[in-house]
């Protein structure tokens, strides 16, 4: 099966609004392409410092940001990653879940995933934890585009959950992220490379790009990539939709050539 992908690299601002104006102006970009399925990257309605505001968002999410996408994907016959949202957690620390969803071309929401890792990067003076309740599943699911499998951001840097995705039959792997500019030049692309080698999957990474606020600025380089490890599309150093295509026979048959799935010794690495 032959699919056609869109990744949307975006510069997310502190305005709601203005967010999801570009973002619905996207997916009327994808339905005049007439693709299957149309990736945004990690919290694209909303990249400020803010955490008040990010509740305000996240706030939305039942009342306001899903019906609405959930009609967008209908009308556009689209699939649509909302690569993360920010979602109400049932604790009183104020935190709030860093939350991927996967709507279907028919509207129908088909996964919800909550950031597992949390980014706390103290050099950069980034602490994820302290506004950010971790997840704690992973989730992978049948489509009819092939077997889905869910991570948001620094969670690429854990390779035993994507060992676990491809364990469960994951063979698209999506990696929606806001990935800094500072460590984004030396990590975003051989880790994305290597998750797509080592488990033999399809990598679909839509990036934030450019300077957010203050000191904030995101790597850029969505990028898709296939089981071979090879690089099928990259975004330019702007905003906008990048597109490839992912052909899912091509996949099994790196599976079939070369089955690292089944030559592992899992018994060994303890």
């Amino acid at each position: 099966m032959v699919i056609d992908v869109g990744i949307v690299q975006m510069n997310s601002s502190e305005s709601y609004e203005d967010n999801l104006a570009f973002s619905e102006y996207m997916i009327a970009e994808a339905a005049e392409r007439k693709l299957n399925l149309l990736a945004f990257p990690e919290t694209f309605l909303y990249v400020g410092n803010d955490h008040s505001a990010k509740h305000d968002v996240a706030e939305k999410l039942e009342t306001d940001i899903l019906p609405r996408f959930s009609q967008l994907a209908k009308q556009s016959n689209c699939a649509l990653l909302l690569g993360s949202v920010y979602e109400i957690t049932d604790e009183n620390s104020g935190r709030l879940f860093n939350t991927s969803i996967f709507i279907d071309r028919d509207g129908t929401e088909k996964a919800r995933y909550q950031k597992i890792h949390m980014c706390d990067a103290v050099p950069l003076g980034y602490m994820e934890s302290a506004g950010i309740k971790p997840g704690s599943k992973t989730v992978v699911i049948d489509h009819e585009l092939g077997r889905l499998g869910f991570s948001i951001c620094y969670d690429l840097r854990f390779p035993d959950l994507f060992r676990s995705l491809s364990d469960k039959g994951a063979e698209i792997i999506f990696v929606p992220a806001a990935f800094f500019l500072h460590t984004g030049k030396h990590h975003w692309l051989p880790l994305l490379i290597a998750r797509a080698i080592e488990n033999q999957v399809y990598i679909v990474a839509p990036n934030q790009w450019g300077k957010h606020y203050g000191d904030r600025i995101s790597y850029g380089s969505s990028v898709i990539i296939d089981p071979w490890g090879s690089i099928l599309c990259c975004a330019p150093e702007r905003v906008g939709l990048t597109l490839s295509r992912m052909d899912i026979e091509y996949l099994r048959q790196v599976r079939s050539n070369m089955p690292l799935h089944t030559h592992r010794r899992p018994e060994l690495y303890i």
